[in-house]
């Protein structure tokens, strides 16, 4: 049992003040709408007012929004993980010792040939981005540059084709590392009406991870989630689409892994031992006294003394005395 602790690893969590602020944040998407490619764009707008459009790093792939039986299977398993990693926390030290040795988490490709026609856009890669918060978004209409931000080009798009239905495959921040499961892996939105907001906050963590398989800087991230609908007459104001507001956190957290030195393994097998021989020496001793007592009062029994009478008509209960007389 000792070494089975010897060999088992831990993860030690370090917090510091994150003092980088002048390298890029890479973002990781992958996200499939219920819209063909031409009626949607995405772009990142950030706190300074620097905007990224998707052609600096994203695919748009026209695809089946409707997944094949395997892919079915694939999602269902990625969301009761999810849903044990919210449960168990600790389950996420398991992630991170995985890291590079577990299977893929990426969507597999469909096994069947579908005929049907492309119904919905994938919209994958990924983007550099200042370390500042921001706003990625998928909206109706191509971004163009403006003044005073930006703009999408959603006049020409009918509002009954509006379906911002979608499922997230991944999301995640920093250093791509296989096998790392991501809050938002796996979720799946369907829009119950045409304009319909979908929100997620997102709070970004640096993360130095340090285990005895890699070493790399990645970003976890939580998150929380809204969607209403775009109702103008009732007050529900806002643009139809998907939001991810990002916000980056001041402190930086270093995970790294762990096991018990060998020194301190043999000093606790030092002690096992120790105490195993001291333990059976107090047994040994006890023991010994208990048969020393029991056979020596049986042994006092065998010599009872015998009555001598006496020339006076008394007795007595003394053994005689040996002499050198008596022996002759």
């Amino acid at each position: 049992m000792e070494f089975m602790v010897y060999r088992d690893t831990w993860m030690k969590y370090e917090y510091e003040v994150d003092k980088d602020f002048t390298s890029k944040l890479r973002i990781n998407i992958d996200i499939t709408v219920a819209m063909r490619c031409q009626y949607v764009g995405a772009d990142v707008l950030d706190l300074a007012e620097t905007m990224v459009a998707s052609a600096d790093g994203l695919i748009y792939e026209p695809v089946v929004f409707e997944l094949s039986p395997q892919q079915k299977e694939w999602q269902r398993m990625l969301q009761l993980i999810q849903n044990r990693l919210q449960e168990e926390h600790s389950l996420q030290d398991v992630i991170f010792k995985s890291a590079f040795k577990s299977a893929s988490t990426a969507l597999p490709p469909r096994e069947d040939n579908s005929l049907q026609s492309p119904d919905a856009c994938r919209i994958h890669g990924h983007l550099y981005v200042n370390k500042v918060a921001g706003n990625f978004h998928i909206t109706v209409g191509k971004a163009i540059p403006h003044p005073r931000g930006h703009a999408h080009l959603a006049a020409l798009v009918s509002h009954e084709s509006y379906n911002f239905s979608h499922r997230i495959d991944h999301l995640s921040f920093g250093e791509l590392i296989p096998g790392i499961i991501n809050p938002l892996d796996g979720t799946e939105k369907i829009a119950s009406d045409h304009n319909q907001m979908f929100q997620y906050f997102i709070t970004v963590v640096p993360t130095k991870l340090h285990t005895y398989k890699i070493s790399a800087e990645t970003h976890q991230f939580s998150v929380t989630e809204r969607e209403r609908v775009i109702n103008h007459a009732a007050g529900s104001h806002g643009v139809s689409g998907i939001f991810m507001k990002y916000d980056i956190s001041s402190l930086m957290v270093t995970v790294t892994e762990e096991h018990m030195p060998f020194w301190q393994f043999l000093v606790r097998l030092c002690g096992i031992i120790g105490g195993i021989f001291s333990t059976t020496g107090i047994l040994h001793g006890f023991g010994r006294f208990v048969a020393e007592v029991v056979f020596c009062r049986f042994r006092l029994g065998s010599y009872r003394s015998t009555s001598v009478p006496l020339p006076d008509g008394h007795t007595s209960n003394h053994l005689p005395l040996i002499t050198d007389n008596s022996t002759h």
